[in-house]
């Protein structure tokens, strides 16, 4: 699919996407004959695997590690270190998560305060 289809289904912009490419953080599988890029479903996936990273204030270099480990556990289950480092990464997201279900949960403390002034 061309780039303005994943945009859309990844609500993604097309600079995003050209950005992530230009990075080398996903890459679309093929190009047409005039240039243009065309992704794959695996494509989609991964791109919607970085979008999720985002709001947990991953880094472009960071997202680009998390990746690398994915694409080594799928690669080979049997992989310990790539499976440890995994898990390590949950570890971390989660983490990551929590910090940022109490920022939301001090936002809606600080909108109650305000519909009480």
């Amino acid at each position: 699919m061309r780039i303005g289809d994943v945009a859309e289904r990844t609500s993604l912009s097309l600079r995003t996407l050209r950005h992530y490419d230009e990075m080398g953080l996903v890459e679309p599988s093929a190009r047409t004959h005039g240039g243009f890029r065309l992704y794959t479903e695996d494509d989609v996936s991964r791109l919607m695997l970085v979008r999720r990273m985002k709001p947990l204030g991953y880094t472009l270099e960071e997202m680009r590690e998390l990746l690398l480990v994915v694409d080594a556990v799928r690669a080979d289950p049997d992989d310990i270190s790539a499976a440890a480092r995994l898990d390590e990464l949950r570890v971390e997201a989660s983490d990551r998560r929590a910090r940022l279900a109490a920022q939301v949960e001090m936002a809606d403390e600080f909108l109650e305060q305000l519909d009480g002034v």
